[in-house]
């Protein structure tokens, strides 16, 4: 079993980290924001939703990982080191550490408001975070300019991500205990 269960921690990190990379086509630059609008916190609701913490972690760790040797992983096709150290860089660590509090929060529980509320934590709360307070270093933005900037255009979108990762993830869930059972 532990194995078995190590290629499977394998194999779905790769799976959320490939979906990640995919959802950073969808971006949308904005012209009075460093931190385009991206189809990416999406990726890192659902692997949250629906990886094991561990899983989670490995998923958004492969796919930083990835875009920091200069793969274009990142919104817009973009990667490297420099995309890091940016404006943008915040998000990414703050990508990890959401992923693995939407993990921990949902728990077991297939409740799907529990579900939403560790979205609305992790997914925003936690990813805008670690964004706007490194957009503010990087850029030397006020605190209240950079939330201005990196926060409040992304809320909208970020609300319908939540109902959206939580929805999947709710049925994805449903039918992964029904397929162990």
């Amino acid at each position: 079993m532990g194995e078995r269960s190590k290629v499977t921690d394998f194999v779905y990190a790769a799976m959320f980290a490939a979906l990640t990379a995919v959802l950073g086509l969808i971006s949308i630059p904005l012209p009075f924001s460093p931190v385009p609008v991206s189809g990416q916190s999406l990726g890192i609701m659902l692997a949250g939703s629906i990886l094991t913490v561990k899983q989670a972690a490995f998923s958004v760790l492969t796919f930083v990982l990835i875009g920091a040797v200069g793969v274009p992983v990142f919104s817009g096709l973009t990667g490297g080191l420099g995309i890091l150290i940016g404006p943008r860089g915040g998000y990414y660590l703050g990508f990890l550490v959401g992923a693995i509090v939407i993990a921990l929060l949902r728990g077991q529980s297939s409740n799907p408001w529990r579900l939403a509320l560790a979205n609305l934590i992790g997914g925003i709360g936690v990813v805008y975070l670690f964004g706007v307070a490194w957009l503010s270093v990087v850029t030397g933005m006020s605190l209240e300019k950079a939330v201005m900037a990196g926060a409040l255009p992304f809320i909208p979108g970020d609300l319908f991500k939540v109902f959206a990762a939580s929805a999947i993830g709710t049925a994805i869930n449903k039918r992964l205990r029904k397929s162990r059972q």
